[in-house]
């Protein structure tokens, strides 16, 4: 441990032992777990909407496969 975070420690310790000992709180360390999951979520949904608007929904045809109208004309030529 580097000498200023054993010395931010020594400074924070009676700072602990004024709290309550049997109540649990997530402290520093649970907000910042929250935060870093935050950014993620938050990236998360902004890269997705990239890919999203790149997406073309639009069927393209296909020129073998045939039409409900040519289906029709050619029941009628069977018939």
């Amino acid at each position: 441990m580097s000498a200023s975070a054993s010395l931010a420690m020594t400074h924070l310790v009676p700072l602990a032992k004024e709290l309550d000992e049997d109540k649990v709180t997530p402290g520093v360390l649970g907000f910042i777990v929250f935060a870093v999951m935050a950014l993620a979520v938050w990236g998360l949904m902004k890269s997705m909407n990239r890919h999203m608007g790149r997406v073309n929904f639009q069927e393209s045809e296909d020129v073998d496969a045939p039409t409900a109208g040519s289906k029709a004309a050619g029941a009628e030529k069977h018939a």
